[in-house]
């Protein structure tokens, strides 16, 4: 079970997403996964330059997905992984800082820990997203499995573009 984190920040000129109506002339809340990789960052990217051109505020939702098998390797330092998430947190603050300043967009960023399609999901519920944007996965396991683009695009309950 995944235990959402309350970490909020919101940056850019107007920091709360305008209170418009689902369904109205483009989507008024983009919503964008990102952890990190070269697919989620184009996804970030994409969100952001979508966000502008429509007046839509973005919300980027970072999971932090824990590895349950990395507490069974021995040698594995927890503190080294808690590190890791950390830094990684921060740039991606720091990125959403500047494309705020950039693009000239509210950006809200939402740190999560557990199951990537569950904490997105949630997010976007909560957010009320008319969009959802994530990159697609680059492992091969994926295609066999399905990935968190395809269980988000089954879903159904947005307009998901998966960015490759």
């Amino acid at each position: 079970m995944s235990t959402p984190v309350d970490d909020r920040e919101e940056y850019g000129p107007e920091a709360r997403p305008l209170p418009y109506e689902r369904g109205t002339d483009g989507p008024r809340v983009v919503l964008v996964g990102v952890d990190g990789t070269r697919t989620s960052e184009r996804a970030g990217w994409y969100a952001a330059g979508l966000a502008r051109r429509q007046g839509s505020a973005l919300v980027v939702v970072f999971v932090s997905s824990p590895a349950g098998f990395a507490a069974l390797v021995p040698g594995m330092d927890a503190g080294a992984v808690q590190r890791t998430h950390d830094e990684l947190t921060d740039e991606l603050r720091r990125e959403c800082r500047r494309g705020a300043e950039e693009f000239g967009v509210p950006v809200t960023f939402l740190c999560r820990r557990g199951d990537a399609y569950a904490e997105l999901r949630r997010a976007a519920d909560e957010t009320r997203a008319d969009l959802v944007v994530v990159g697609s996965s680059e492992q091969a396991g994926h295609r066999l499995v399905g990935s968190v683009a395809t269980r988000l695009v089954r879903t159904g309950r947005w307009p998901v573009v998966v960015v490759p």
